[in-house]
This record gives C-alpha cells, structure tokens and sequence, in this order.
C-alpha cells in the first residue's frame, strides 16, 4: 500500500465496496441512457482511466456489447498548473467522441476543478452530444457548480483530511482510505 503522506484516519470502502458501487454505477449508466450504444467511457488519468476500463467491463457484462473506452490527461487544462510539480507527462488515448454520450470517470471529486478541466480538455478531441460525470468517492467541499451523475460514496471530509484511492492496477489494492494531512 502506497499512502504517501499523511495518518491513515480510517478505510471509508474495501476493495468488495468499490466492486458493488461500480457495478451500480454501470446499471445507472444503462438505465440513464437506455442502453450504451452511444456512451463512451473516459478515465480521468491516473486512476479513473483504471476505473473507466472497470466499469466498462461492467457494462460489456449487462449489455453484451462493447463500450469505447479512453483516458484524458488534463494537465495542461487545470487552472492550477502553476503550482503543481511538472511530473511525467501522460498522454490522452481517446476513442471518436463527437455526437456521443462521454461519461467522465475519475476516483474522487472534491472542488470539482478536475471535472472542469476535464470538460475542457474533452472538447480537444470532438464535441459530445452530452458528458455525464461518474466518481467513486464525492467528499463535498464543491468550489464549483459541478455534481456528478454517479456516485460510488459519498464521504463527508474536513479540508484537513484527504481521500486516497487505492487501485490494484498501481497500487496492489482495492481500496478507498481518509487520510489525515
């Protein structure tokens, strides 16, 4: 397990809790849209493209038909750029978007900054006929008027704790953890 800094404060989902709410949110995908012939799915990097290729696979069980999949790297999009660390620069891989439904997929929203960016950086590649937002984890504290279509948990947290999401593909785990800063 990978907590980078910080007190492990308390486990808010385990790796079966993350299983069943991506499994909800696939069928509130399906039910929302009738189906998924025109829903693309696209992870926000570096956790919700883990996410997106999940629920995916989710869908592809209900509907018995494939659903597009990409990833979205919005670095270049955030309105906070100025004060992260340039770090490894990820690479967008994005299937035809224009005239879709985009499901937006990232591990947790919190100012919904990165949701905004996201949007952004989503009209690089074509225009939607709609983007829905799915999550695994809403901890609140919205700067922005921005909520999710679906949500996997919503976590309550002070601006002194944050949620790290732990996912077997980078991290040998499944789970959702609060973290006091």
């Amino acid at each position: 397990m990978s907590i980078t800094q910080g007190r492990l404060k308390a486990t808010v989902m385990d790796g079966d809790q993350i299983r069943r709410s991506l499994s909800r949110i696939a069928h509130e995908i399906v039910e929302r849209n009738r189906g998924t012939e025109d829903v693309v799915l696209v992870g926000i990097l570096a956790k919700g493209d883990h996410l997106a290729v999940r629920l995916a696979a989710k869908l592809m069980e209900l509907e018995k038909a494939p659903v597009a999949v990409g990833s979205l790297d919005i670095s270049e999009h955030r309105d906070d750029r100025h004060l992260r660390q340039p770090a490894h620069r990820a690479t967008s891989n994005m299937p035809d978007v224009a005239g879709k439904v985009v499901v937006l997929v990232d591990d947790v929203i919190h100012h919904g900054r990165t949701a905004r960016a996201a949007m952004d950086a989503l009209m690089d590649f074509g225009r939607p006929r709609a983007i829905q937002l799915a999550v695994l984890v809403d901890r609140g504290h919205r700067e922005l008027p921005i909520r999710p279509d679906y949500v996997g948990k919503n976590v309550p947290t002070s601006d002194a704790e944050r949620i790290e999401v732990l996912i077997a593909e980078d991290d040998g785990v499944d789970q959702a953890v609060i973290v006091a800063g």
